[in-house]
């Protein structure tokens, strides 16, 4: 089973019915895949959630997320503080780290520095990336 950690722009993709990615949020439901979160990641999702729709419905998301057999949730001992650029992003790289997941799904430039870093080694895909690895 794939174990991903998502970007906030990235979850805000797959949840419209009619997004092109929705079959990622699908397939997280379903428990197809392992999202990897920690209360950092959750806490932002809620936020900017929040934003873009209503509180009621973010809390549902994060509830849902919160819910899930299948999620993980991995704290962070470590922060490697990988990205320089916008440091709130590392939240994801040292989750994907400590929970040793596959890949971080995200079109956010920031995390382009991770290609360049042997080491720890952080696999990024684009959300339109791995919606092609779905079946």
């Amino acid at each position: 089973m794939r174990r991903i950690v998502l970007d906030t722009n990235c979850l805000l993709q797959v949840l419209p019915s009619h997004s092109p990615y929705h079959k990622i949020w699908t397939e997280i439901l379903y428990g197809n895949i392992v999202l990897c979160v920690n209360t950092e990641i959750l806490i932002e999702y809620e936020e900017i959630l929040t934003k873009k729709t209503t509180k009621e419905i973010a809390h549902n998301v994060v509830e849902a997320i919160a819910r899930l057999h299948t999620t993980q949730f991995q704290e962070t001992y470590i922060h490697f503080d990988l990205i320089e650029q916008d440091v709130d992003d590392n939240k994801f790289v040292d989750c994907a780290v400590a929970a040793d997941a596959e890949y971080i799904v995200t079109n956010d430039s920031h995390f382009n520095v991770l290609k360049e870093i042997d080491w720890p080694k952080v696999a990024v895909l684009t959300i339109q990336e791995f919606a092609s690895q779905i079946k």
